[in-house]
């Protein structure tokens, strides 16, 4: 159906867009549910050194695995250029080289792991005791890498083909699995953070087990060569390594603006820490919603792109941006109603619970101005402009820490400030290269 869509060159419509933003939206819903079973099964244990262990260990592999989503993101954008050509041989070739890399990428980590978990553990200065049982964690879950590597690349790949069908089922798999498997391992065979670890190892081969079944049956409904050389031979991945090297580079500056975020909190006392960290997991959420209509973006603009059609990008790009702004307002509007709600269900602590209405506001009008940087994130990765994004981001991440030196005398309101011209000016930056670059580019 999609071919035929395809060759009789009909534009995006609405269908297109949930097509691929619902099962995105539905599979990012299950990752806090992980996360809520993971801390209650090790909450439940007979010390809460398991617990602060298992926090560290998560927190050490989110770094990790977020530094690495590059391998996602640039996947997406040259399949779905391919898949828009019609180039069933490309379309292989971008598999098979995200594929070499990640397991070139995840077999480096097992081979340095001794050292890294040692170095990463030690990084977050916990109490010796926690230490030790952070790096069994470590040492346990980084044998998961090769899988979590390849899954990256499949569910890019499954995207650039027009498909979350199969993203979402990988998804719901993983994160059942480990749901299901935590409960098992720790509360029915009394295991700890062994059991957790071990969890999400097989977890992730599970998901890439249902990949593997949904890959079959996409590569027999595009047939096409596999073009050997292009995946042997290094010089052939200059495009892959040019594309997820800038977005590397993106992701980092990215990281660093997220932790200057916390860090300049944590100067400001506990209160406001725990304030800060409450507020930014709502933030999460709203990432999470917008994130899905943004993957629908990237695989419905680098498929236009790679069809020469600027008719399809427009309106692809006006679909996405449409429903995205709908998204917002809604979110915006929904903290004005249950903020203070959900702010008291989060925690018990009253003055925590004190610092965070007081911000609120911040919080509410986050959507409203994100909105637009998440938007074109998709648009630029479909596009495969990551020089574009990386430079945008770079540019951004500067603004932010001169806005915060600039109001550092207003607080926690400062640092929301600069916080949201950090996003604001990610949306602008993006739009402006969008109008120049990407449009002119098809005529």
């Amino acid at each position: 159906m999609d071919q035929q869509k395809t060759h009789a060159g009909s534009l995006p419509d609405n269908r297109d867009v949930w097509r691929i933003a619902l099962p995105m939206i539905l599979s990012n819903l299950t990752v806090p549910l992980l996360g809520m079973v993971d801390t209650g099964v090790t909450g439940h244990l007979d010390s809460e050194a398991y617990l602060a262990a298992v926090a560290i260990g998560a927190t050490i592999f989110s770094v990790l695995y977020t530094g690495l989503n590059f391998l996602r993101m640039g996947t997406t954008g040259i399949a779905a250029q391919s898949y828009g050509a019609t180039d069933y041989a490309a379309l292989r070739t971008s598999l098979g080289q995200a594929a070499v890399v990640a397991l070139a990428m995840a077999f480096s980590l097992l081979l340095a792991h001794r050292p890294l978990g040692a170095f990463a553990v030690e990084l977050l200065g916990a109490d010796p005791v926690i230490e030790a049982i952070a790096l069994e964690y470590f040492n346990i879950r980084i044998w998961s890498a090769p899988g979590t590597l390849l899954n990256f690349a499949l569910i890019g790949w499954f995207l650039g083909t027009q498909n979350a069908r199969a993203p979402f089922f990988m998804f719901l798999t993983i994160n059942l699995t480990n749901i299901v498997l935590d409960l098992v391992f720790v509360l029915g065979f009394g295991m700890k953070v062994d059991g957790v670890a071990l969890a999400s190892v097989v977890a992730e081969y599970s998901g890439l087990a249902v990949g593997a079944v949904f890959l079959v049956d996409r590569l027999r409904r595009h047939p096409g060569p596999w073009q050997l050389e292009r995946l042997t031979r290094i010089r052939r991945y200059g495009a892959f390594f040019a594309v997820n090297a800038n977005l590397f580079v993106r992701t980092l500056a990215l990281m660093f603006a997220l932790s200057f975020m916390t860090a300049q909190g944590a100067r400001m006392g506990g209160t406001i820490l725990a304030a800060n960290a409450l507020l930014m997991n709502l933030q999460n959420l709203t990432a999470f919603a917008l994130d899905g209509i943004a993957h629908a973006a990237e695989a419905l603009v680098g498929k236009a792109v790679g069809a020469r059609r600027r008719d399809a990008l427009v309106t692809a790009v006006r679909l996405t941006l449409r429903w995205s702004l709908y998204f917002a307002a809604a979110l915006a509007l929904a903290y004005v109603v249950v903020g203070p709600l959900l702010i008291r269900l989060l925690t018990d602590l009253e003055d925590v619970r004190a610092a965070a209405l007081r911000y609120l506001p911040w919080l509410i009008a986050s959507p409203l101005i994100s909105v637009w940087s998440f938007l074109y994130d998709g648009v630029f990765v479909g596009a495969t402009r990551a020089k574009e994004m990386r430079n945008i981001m770079l540019l951004a991440s500067g603004i932010f820490l001169a806005t915060w030196y600039l109001v550092e005398g207003l607080g926690n309101d400062g640092l929301w400030f600069a916080f949201l011209v950090f996003l604001g000016i990610r949306g602008i930056g993006m739009h402006v290269y969008y109008r120049r670059t990407i449009l002119p580019a098809l005529g």
